[in-house]
């Protein structure tokens, strides 16, 4: 396999992976981005721990995806990360009805 080939392979792969999530993303209540990974998830708990004077956090999700090209499965039941970097957490907003795309809704 050349480095053209390879290339183009992770592009459709990445690709792939955007379109799962745009598909998705509405079923979850949370983005959790670390230094290494980027989650979905429905419960997010955040702890700061202290270890001889280190810090790092411990970050623990429920119903989770997991962007990650590399993995065969996505979608997680509990995940739980520890990391020295800061973690972003957000809530994402829930809009009690979404209607449909189509502009002939209702015609």
């Amino acid at each position: 396999m050349s480095a053209e080939d390879l290339e183009k392979y992770e592009t459709e792969m990445e690709l792939q992976l955007y379109r799962e999530y745009r598909d998705i993303v509405r079923q979850f209540s949370y983005v959790v981005e670390t230094e290494r990974r980027f989650y979905l998830a429905n419960a997010v708990d955040l702890a700061v721990r202290n270890t001889d004077g280190e810090v790092y956090f411990e970050v623990e999700m429920t119903d989770a995806w997991v962007w990650d090209m590399y993995r065969p499965a996505r979608f997680v039941k509990h995940v739980r990360v520890m990391t020295f970097k800061d973690v972003n957490i957000e809530e994402l907003d829930k809009p009690d009805i979404s209607l449909p795309d189509d502009a002939s809704f209702g015609t």
